[in-house]
């Protein structure tokens, strides 16, 4: 196995230096030469079906200190050997996985940002996220006290319809978990569908097949501390660059298995910098959960294939097992403890 997983390294480290070495090495040089095309209202044409799909890590390895970017041999290696763990990985589960997917339905793609950038995160410099509040470190101290032991969709012990835990919107299609907002890769079904008209702008989401309609309009945000899942959306050009931002989020999102809550401010900026690639950049200000506010980016990629709907509803169908299931493993956890 080892020999096998070595030759194929070697292979596709071969193929992809190949690949990097023929085509552009950055999607931002590309932007200052290349003309988005229009709408028939003048605005830069961002439609279709983009996929965010990458092997670049969400924040930098430390014993990459300051390199935010690498070279075309190093992202070559680099995308060769998650590979050839992925295949070794097939390899070696079993094709029944209780309690979770086996590899086959992953999606992580094959390649790393054409930027070649070492982590999606680009500020702070040093490409992680900053550090917690202290009050948000404590919560999350607390969370993970209480849940110690808990399979990741464990409902929390006492937990019911509104506390199941840090994965109940996802389990229950509430909120997909790499859909956001804001979108980061991860799973499977990573693509997003643009439609554009003169005033309005819908983000469709295939995880949990969410749509967020983004007025273009100048209208303000809701007040009256009206909320929502996906918190309430407002967009307008900067130049070709569309600009949405998003407050009033009701509680936590899918972003960072639950980090954000209500008090997120989150600025998303598209910018179509090549017929290929559509620059997708999200800069999250949350002062009760990070020191500072921080930014990363991904330049996503067009797909040409329709995008299918994922009718997500499983956990809603069996949320009555889940409860039931849970109190009988308290039944059972204090019977236990009082022999």
């Amino acid at each position: 196995m080892q020999q096998r997983s070595l030759v194929l390294v070697r292979l596709l480290a071969t193929m992809v230096v190949a690949a990097l070495l023929s085509t552009p090495s950055s999607a931002a040089a590309q932007a200052g030469e290349y003309e988005p095309p229009r709408t028939s209202w003048g605005a830069p044409d961002l439609q279709g079906v983009w996929d965010f799909r990458t092997l670049t890590p969400f924040e930098r390895p430390v014993e990459l200190g300051e390199r935010a970017v690498l070279s075309a041999e190093e992202v070559a290696e680099f995308e060769a050997r998650r590979l050839a763990e992925f295949a070794v990985r097939d390899d070696q589960e079993p094709a029944d996985v209780v309690g979770n997917y086996n590899q086959f339905w992953f999606d992580p793609g094959n390649t790393a940002v054409e930027t070649r950038r070492s982590s999606l995160v680009i500020d702070p410099p040093n490409g992680r996220i900053p550090a917690l509040t202290s009050a948000a470190a404590q919560r999350r101290a607390e969370l993970e006290r209480v849940r110690r032991g808990l399979l990741m969709h464990d409902v929390t012990p006492g937990g019911w319809v509104e506390d199941m835990g840090p994965d109940a919107l996802q389990v229950r299609c509430i909120v997909g978990f790499n859909s956001g907002p804001p979108m980061t890769p991860g799973g499977y079904n990573q693509n997003v569908q643009l439609f554009q008209t003169e005033d309005h702008v819908v983000l469709l989401n295939e995880m949990v097949h969410n749509a967020r309609i983004v007025p273009l309009d100048g209208r303000p945000h809701l007040d009256g501390g009206i909320r929502q899942w996906t918190g309430d959306s407002r967009g307008y050009w900067d130049g070709d660059t569309l600009v949405v931002e998003t407050t009033n989020f009701l509680r936590e999102t899918g972003f960072r298995r639950g980090s954000s809550d209500q008090y997120l401010h989150l600025t998303e900026r598209f910018t179509r910098v090549s017929p290929s690639t559509l620059m997708y950049e999200a800069t999250i200000d949350d002062p009760t959960v990070w020191t500072e506010a921080w930014t990363y980016e991904i330049p996503m990629q067009h797909n040409d294939q329709p995008m299918y709907e994922y009718a997500c509803h499983e956990g809603n169908y069996g949320l009555y097992n889940m409860l039931a299931g849970a109190r009988e493993a308290e039944r059972a956890a204090e019977a236990a403890a009082s022999r």
